[in-house]
């Protein structure tokens, strides 16, 4: 079966997909790792959830300078290493006693477990398509995840290759002229509206598959959809019946 877009008209030839929260788990898969490095150095008051979501507060102001041009381009493991020892140094913690690990615990981005679905639907999905990530993940980090987690991603194209971060217009745009491809051939599929909503203002079709507990179990955003995408799919495998 051929999918094509309501919205753009055109036969969908190739579906991205944002991938922390949308394919793999972040949150558990890096409370876990900080859960670990705490037990190694004997931290028994540090809360591993707590010490998560305050890295990841720090996920999209990092990248703020880079978007509106003050910073020049750096990659995402980068940004995540300096992020680590600005939560580190909030959790009272001295990152020079830590400077050995540093490496390794920032690489618990790249150590993230898939959803239940992700699998088994991007390898149905991929048999009729082309998949891939569009990510604010670099190359490395993006193809060490796939490996440990046996993404069957066709192509990967880190944000350090197009030179841009998400959702800004460039991001999408030069991912689309990578597969030599028009934008209404893409698809984006997505659990955060914002980034599906910036991914339809250059012309992508759109699909939201909610993960409601990407944030805990106190999630209150990105319950249900919230713009008029193409679908709205309770999973990957689901959204891969819509092209088999």
């Amino acid at each position: 079966m051929v999918y094509i877009s309501a919205s753009t008209g055109q036969l969908i030839k190739a579906v991205l997909f944002d991938t922390f929260g949308t394919v793999v788990d972040w949150r558990t898969g890096v409370a876990r790792d900080v859960a670990a490095f705490a037990e190694r150095h004997r931290l028994v008051d540090l809360d591993a959830w707590a010490f998560t979501d305050a890295w990841r507060a720090k996920y999209d102001p990092s990248m703020d300078p880079i978007r509106n041009g003050t910073r020049e381009f750096v990659p995402l493991d980068a940004l995540h290493r300096e992020s680590l020892i600005s939560t580190l140094a909030e959790f009272g913690l001295d990152p020079a006693d830590y400077d050995e690990e540093l490496a390794d615990l920032t690489a618990a981005w790249e150590r993230l477990d898939p959803w239940d679905d992700s699998v088994a639907g991007l390898a149905q999905l991929g048999r009729q398509v082309i998949i891939g990530p569009l990510s604010n993940g670099n190359l490395a980090l993006l193809l060490r995840m796939a490996l440990r987690a046996a993404l069957p991603w066709a192509v990967i194209i880190g944000s350090d290759v197009i030179q841009a971060y998400k959702p800004t217009p460039q991001a999408y745009r030069k991912a689309v002229h990578l597969l030599r491809l028009d934008p209404g051939e893409v698809m984006l599929a997505a659990a955060h509206n914002h980034d599906l909503a910036a991914a339809q203002r250059v012309g992508l079709a759109t699909a939201f598959i909610p993960r409601p507990t990407e944030f805990g179990p106190g999630q209150t955003k990105d319950l249900a959809p919230e713009g008029d995408w193409d679908l709205v799919c309770s999973s990957i495998v689901d959204l891969a019946r819509h092209f088999s």
